[in-house]
């Protein structure tokens, strides 16, 4: 059972790593923040597979801790970026 929770964290990474992809060549800033909330979701879940995995409990509650974390960043983008006329026009970075 621990090869089974170990792969599929694997596969999360597998994500996480598409997930930077997306960083680096989205268009819009909301498109960065989006994958930057898969980090975060990818994160908890492949702590919570691998405390289950490896049996080492300690490591749930560093998976609560990013799950705080990356909902305190999604709540400071929107604060950043939004205003009553809508999202903030934002530079596009253009890559060569």
């Amino acid at each position: 059972m621990t090869t089974l929770y170990v792969g599929l964290a694997l596969v999360l990474l597998f994500s996480v790593i598409v997930g930077l992809l997306r960083i680096m060549w989205g268009p819009t800033a909301a498109d960065r923040m989006m994958a930057a909330q898969l980090f975060g979701t990818c994160g908890v879940a492949i702590l919570l597979l691998l405390s289950k995995g490896l049996g080492q409990l300690i490591v749930e509650d560093v998976a609560l801790v990013f799950a705080l974390l990356s909902a305190l960043a999604t709540v400071a983008f929107v604060r950043r970026t939004w205003t009553k006329e809508g999202p903030r026009q934002t530079k596009r970075l253009d890559h060569d």
